[in-house]
């Protein structure tokens, strides 16, 4: 089911509620960091995004696969999280909101987590009004329809009871099965992408139709792009290494001017 909220001020706390947006201040949004130790030149170019990039900003929007994986809560006792952690509660220190969404590989994130960072969920998929655009915000890979399997997994994934479930395991079950996924994930890093796991026409058609919305902010896919579509404007939000290969990051920005995809630096 889609949500929908107002967003109107950083300072408010709570989305639709507080003070009109500064209209100089733009919100940003990023997504697919994927962040773990493992990775130190991305997680130096994160840090530099919330002390530096982030600072002028009114909201900031982490749109999906913030960490690695996500175990349950318990990880906030891990140091490397909870250093992620207290570094993202900054933001709400200096003013600026922070909204996070679930993603693929972060969605038992729950209320402990989002306290101690400082943020405020959003439900997947959402739309919102920002400086006077009605946007529809999503991870992305509810979008991904031809990849049926996926979908099963992803519906039951999000049932509660089994999160509970899972929950209920030791943590180093959890970690050792999160570490097992992960392995398999990077090994599958040097096969070609396959047309089934991206966004489908389809998928996509009907977010624009549910929400109202003309334009569309994602991740997921790894394919950062502005694209045309029937119903609007989809924006990819690109995913974020600096640790292998070409690096790649970077955000998008909105503000009165309008929508600009900006590098990482």
């Amino acid at each position: 089911m889609l949500q929908e909220k107002a967003l109107r001020h950083a300072a408010a706390g709570v989305p639709g509620e507080g003070k009109r947006p500064h209209a100089a201040r733009p919100f940003l949004f990023i997504s697919d960091l994927h962040l773990s130790e493992a990775i130190p030149r991305t997680v130096a170019a994160f840090e530099h995004f919330i002390r530096v990039t982030a600072d002028q900003a009114d909201s900031v929007f982490i749109l999906g696969d913030l960490f690695e994986y996500w175990i349950g809560d318990d990880m906030l006792a891990d140091p490397f999280v909870a250093r992620m952690t207290a570094l993202m509660h900054t933001l709400s220190e200096r003013g600026i909101a922070l909204y996070i969404m679930h993603g693929n590989r972060d969605f038992l994130m729950g209320k402990r987590f989002m306290k101690a960072a400082g943020a405020i969920w959003l439900p997947d998929p959402i739309a919102i009004t920002a400086f006077g655009t009605r946007i529809a915000l999503a991870h992305g890979d509810g979008l991904c329809t031809e990849d049926r399997g996926y979908q099963v997994f992803r519906k039951f994934a999000r049932n509660t009871l089994a999160q509970w479930l899972f929950l209920a395991w030791p943590f180093r079950w959890r970690r050792a099965l999160a570490e097992n996924m992960r392995k398999k994930s990077e090994q599958g890093r040097e096969r070609p992408v396959s047309p089934r796991y991206d966004v489908t026409p389809r998928g996509v058609a009907a977010l624009f139709r549910r929400s109202r919305a003309g334009t569309i902010i994602h991740g997921h896919t790894h394919r950062p792009a502005r694209h045309q579509e029937p119903g609007g404007v989809r924006w990819v939000l690109p995913d974020w290494d600096l640790d292998h290969g070409k690096p790649r990051g970077g955000y998008l920005r909105v503000d009165a001017e309008g929508f600009r995809m900006m590098p990482h630096g």
